[in-house]
């Protein structure tokens, strides 16, 4: 199945990019993640929890960069196996400016086989959309964040780091 369409983002194109061109930011986009690794600049791979109605699949899903123009294009491929189910999925995407903000123009095509893919696309679009739109409300979040600094990374402070708390005052505590 493919599903496709057209985001817009009030951040620079840059900014966009940075989240989406580094595995550790799609990591926090994607729902379900429960671990993830990067084996290399192109691969990476992430255990990931599937929410499929009453239950959730639980999937291996090795990543790989397939091309990029940064700013603009990337594409990706994601291939995941889990009991039940063995998934391809193609994903690219273009960015391009537009005014202060940018443009986002995405298609994925997923393929899933096995008994969770005989349960045909008219169960899984739903799922499939479900997904897509968690994933880019997460991106529109994220990208607003590092836009507005508001991350405490983009300011080099890791969020557990004691900089990133403001100390407690010092002295004497008095109690009534």
């Amino acid at each position: 199945m493919i599903v496709s369409g057209t985001k817009e983002l009030s951040a620079s194109r840059n900014i966009v990019w940075s989240v989406i061109s580094e595995p550790a930011e799609m990591a926090k986009l994607m729902p379900g993640v429960e671990s993830f690794e990067v084996q290399d600049e192109k691969h990476w791979s992430a255990k990931v929890k599937v929410p499929l109605g009453l239950g959730g699949l639980n999937m291996t899903m090795n990543f790989e960069r397939l091309e990029e123009r940064e700013p603009e294009f990337a594409a990706m491929r994601a291939k995941g196996t889990g009991v039940g189910a063995l998934m391809d999925m193609k994903t690219s995407f273009t960015l391009s400016e537009a005014g202060e903000g940018t443009s986002m123009d995405w298609e994925a095509d997923v393929k899933i086989a096995g008994p969770v893919g005989a349960m045909g696309q008219r169960v899984l679009q739903p799922i499939v959309n479900q997904q897509v739109q968690q994933v880019l409300g997460a991106l529109e979040t994220r990208v607003a964040e590092v836009a507005s600094g508001t991350g405490g990374a983009e300011q080099g402070i890791h969020p557990a780091s004691p900089e990133a708390y403001e100390a407690e005052p010092e002295g004497p505590t008095h109690s009534t």
